[in-house]
């Protein structure tokens, strides 16, 4: 038996169907693995935190924590999915709001600066006396050890280097890294919040150096 027009056409609207279905699973599948946007880079004298924030709970959390004037950003650093929230223009205050979120939300930041508009020299950081001195122009990532001299061992195992004792902002703190090369500051402080220490990256023009070397305990 032929199969009738109202059949043929039943069997044609199927098919139909299914090759709609398949073409609009595809373009909702390519819309999902939409790349982020590649953060963009603080402006001159800005300080921004990058939280890393993996998922959309840990991105949702961490909006609910913050007032509703901040404005955040959700994009791709390096490796890395992160919130963006720029516009602090001093240190201190991205600091805060860095221990508040790891605090609260429980996710690590990485502060992000361009502490001035003068070309980056490629020839190596000068090399550190036991004088007291102030840093030049760079980055230096200080770990706060809480009147624990004992935790510069910790933090010389976790970096792989010695460690110095340096001042800021009225305290002191170990000092991890001291270097002109952003990247290896980021890096830095990002293995040291991994592995549980209070760190933060700061304008190394604003840290003195009261000892290169601490003896490890």
């Amino acid at each position: 038996m032929r199969p009738s027009s109202v059949q043929k056409f039943a069997t044609l609207s199927s098919v139909c169907g299914l090759a709609i279905a398949g073409l609009m699973g595809s373009i909702n599948s390519a819309t999902a693995q939409n790349p982020l946007p590649v953060c963009q880079p603080p402006t001159a004298g800005e300080y921004l935190l990058l939280v890393v924030s993996p998922t959309a709970e840990n991105q949702k959390q961490l909006r609910n924590a913050l007032p509703n004037e901040i404005k955040t950003t959700t994009c791709q650093y390096l490796k890395d999915t992160v919130t963006r929230i720029g516009g602090f223009r001093q240190i201190d205050d991205a600091n805060r709001w860095a221990r508040y979120i790891q605090t609260i939300v429980g996710l690590s930041a990485i502060i992000s600066t361009r502490p001035g508009e003068a070309p980056q020299s490629p020839q190596q950081p000068p090399q550190i006396t036991y004088n007291p001195q102030i840093l030049g122009e760079g980055f230096a990532v200080l770990v706060d050890y809480y009147n624990r001299p004992e935790l510069a061992n910790s933090v010389q195992q976790a970096m792989g280097s010695k460690v110095g004792l340096a001042s800021y902002g009225q305290r002191h703190y170990l000092l991890a890294v001291y270097t002109t090369n952003q990247q290896e500051a980021y890096n830095a402080l990002r293995k040291l919040n991994d592995r549980g220490f209070s760190a933060v990256l700061v304008d190394s023009r604003r840290v003195t150096l009261l000892r290169s070397t601490v003896a490890a305990q």
